[in-house]
């Protein structure tokens, strides 16, 4: 891949003096946690992102076109730009290769002093650096001025001096780093959690071009999005059918801070609002989403009155029925994003609520004047979500109940445990009264609380609030959780850090099991992000011989297992659902904490999820008849996806 080095605008030379010294490495590699959140694979990946943040930073700067991530055989990540290339020249105050600098020292780098960068999505108040203190090796590769300089690191520590290794005809930054196993937990990296992270940003980096390759899986993608994004919104809702199209685009640049704003309403009755601050996915909102919000319910308001809609008896049209069916993406970009929390997930800026308020305001005020009908379509809709929302009002009622016992009147009955510490306290949605017998026989009875389930619960991707909480089952489960849904949603409140879905391992229990965890990503998508929610993995088969019993999950093992035992001598018994074990099976097979097995349920791509719920529990035929068509012979648990 070579290309011609570019020449940089004037005055915006990005030299060694540009690279700023605030403090040392020191304390990276003895707290971890505290630069990347956690030693979990969180944390793991977050060391890709932060090498490819400097490369988008490039970008943003308009001298990068594309980057390319490589994940290695050997468990090392290699990601290369096409921007100017790391400075190499003396650092005037450190007397070393700014480079160096930059690599081994925490808070070093281009982006303090608002010259080299004006926008920067990498500056995470650590940088590179930290990734360098927490691998095992680093070796950075830098082509600039016409020559190829080289540097290779172990966990922070100079190995080898920077040299020049020969001549180049391009320009970037090369940075190879494997990740230190006396640090991290694991050190695989995931093809898929990468892949979300690098199509947000491309789809946020109009016109950028980023591959991702995988040498050991032999996968490779490749993400470039010249409508930004625009694109973005329409990838997100090309299952779902929308209110108009194409959809809304609003942009501007205001103050010294970029707004970009694109939404489309759709027939579903969930809303989804993505926000970025500088390409950084703020997944708790922040003043940029506060402002979209403030915007649109004024707007949607204003208009609706002078269109003579609502009537000046009638009251206001909430923001969360204003929102139903939205799919909105907005990026902001700025100088100096305060960031709340170590991981960037909510931005903290006061004067950006007011000027996404502002731009989005008259952006939008502008485009339903324009468009009467479209304009006619999203009101009329917000119109029926506030109708089907009072109508809702007096079902929701019955979910706040601070006695949780008073939820044995509805169908199914809470049988909790002793203990009052949530930390503690497990959950078993199960299928059936019969199983939810056994369970309540078998269980823990300090620590495991029962719920059977009678039937199956509403598939509430085609259907309102109001709906939603007519059903029983619904308002069982969430009064029994305890944190409320929607708006009104707490995860302080919730009454157990484990919720365990307990169902038959045949077609119908795996209906129930994706429609509860529908249900969960739609309406308590936070206990699924604070890692509450799992399914339980009874076994499929018991093998007996003599005095030897064998539980087995799946028909792999069983044959495996046949051919180590010999057939001479062995029953097998298959189960056919939980109500055919005894309560002490049950217990020692799927709810005994020392030998059970658990899958936690973990959001690894949003957009992913939003897709495959959208295509198996939406409104739309021909999706779902070819998803399955296309995966039926290789998914095995279709509805843990997400």
């Amino acid at each position: 891949m070579n290309h011609p080095p570019r020449r940089p605008p004037s005055g915006t030379e990005y030299t060694a003096e540009h690279i700023q010294v605030l403090e040392g490495l020191e304390a990276v590699r003895r707290r971890p946690s505290m630069y990347i959140g956690t030693v979990g694979s969180k944390g793991l990946h977050h060391l890709i992102y932060e090498v490819v943040d400097n490369a988008v930073d490039e970008a943003l700067a308009g001298y990068c076109t594309e980057i390319n991530v490589l994940l290695n055989k050997d468990g090392s990540c290699t990601v290369t730009d096409n921007g100017r290339g790391i400075p190499v020249g003396i650092h005037p105050k450190a007397k070393r290769p700014a480079v160096e600098v930059a690599l081994t020292v925490l808070h070093a780098g281009g982006k303090f002093d608002g010259q080299a960068y004006k926008v920067s999505g990498g500056l995470h108040g650590v940088g590179v650096s930290v990734v360098n203190a927490l691998s095992e090796w680093l070796k950075v590769v830098v082509d600039i001025d016409g020559g190829r300089y080289e540097q290779t690191y172990a966990r922070g520590v100079v190995k080898t001096p920077l040299k020049r290794t020969g001549d180049s005809n391009r320009t970037g930054t090369t940075i190879t780093f494997k990740p230190d196993p006396q640090i991290f937990e694991e050190t695989t990296f995931n093809y898929d959690v990468v892949v979300q992270r690098l199509r947000e940003i491309a789809f946020l980096t109009r016109g950028l071009r980023i591959t991702l390759l995988d040498e050991d899986g032999r996968r490779e993608s490749l993400f470039h999005y010249e409508g930004g994004i625009v694109s973005f919104v329409e990838v997100l809702n090309k299952n779902k059918d929308p209110l108009h199209s194409p959809p809304i685009e609003i942009s501007a640049e205001r103050d010294g801070q970029s707004i970009e704003v694109a939404m489309q309403y759709t027939t579903t009755y969930t809303e989804t609002v993505l926000s970025f601050a500088n390409t950084i996915a703020t997944r708790e909102g922040g003043t940029h989403e506060a402002g979209l919000k403030m915007a649109l319910t004024r707007v949607v308001n204003d208009y609706a009155r002078k269109a003579g809609i609502l009537k000046e008896n009638e009251a206001n049209l909430s923001g969360e029925d204003i929102r139903e069916g939205l799919t909105a993406v907005l990026s902001v970009k700025l100088a100096n994003p305060q960031f709340e929390g170590q991981t960037k997930t909510k931005l903290g800026n006061n004067e950006t609520r007011g000027i996404v308020d502002s731009v989005v305001g008259e952006g939008l005020a502008s485009f339903l004047e324009e468009n009467p009908s479209i304009a006619r379509r999203v009101v009329e809709k917000a119109v029926t979500a506030a109708r089907a929302r009072e109508a809702a009002r007096k079902a929701r009622e019955l979910t706040r109940r601070k006695n949780a016992l008073e939820i044995t009147a509805l169908p199914g009955k809470l049988t909790d445990c002793a203990i009052r510490d949530p930390a503690l306290a497990e959950l078993f949605l199960v299928e059936g009264d019969s199983a939810g017998g056994s369970a309540k026989q078998g269980r823990d009875r300090r620590i495991q609380a029962i719920l059977p389930l009678r039937g199956k619960i509403i598939n509430v991707e085609k259907a309102r609030m109001d709906k939603i909480l007519a059903n029983a089952e619904v308002r069982t489960i969430i009064t029994a959780i305890g944190t409320g849904i929607g708006e009104e949603f707490s995860l302080e409140r919730a009454r157990y850090h484990k919720i365990i879905i307990m169902t038959d391992a045949d077609v119908d229990g795996s209906h129930i099991r994706t429609l509860l965890l529908t249900f969960f990503y739609r309406y308590m998508e936070k206990l699924i992000e604070a890692g509450y929610v799992y399914i339980a993995q009874p076994p499929l088969y018991l093998v007996r011989k003599g005095k030897e019993e064998r539980y087995l999950h799946t028909d792999e093992e069983l044959e495996a297992t046949l051919a180590e035992l010999g057939r001479q001598g062995v029953s097998v018994q298959r189960f056919k659902g939980l109500g055919e074990m005894n309560p002490e099976q049950l217990w020692d097979t799927t709810m005994n904490p020392e030998h059970r097995t658990l899958q936690r349920v973990e959001l690894v791509d949003a957009i992913a999820a939003d897709e495959i719920f959208t295509i198996l529990m939406g409104d739309k035929v021909e999706p779902r008849r070819e998803f399955i068509e296309s995966n039926a012979h290789q998914v095995r648990n279709l509805d843990t996806v997400g």
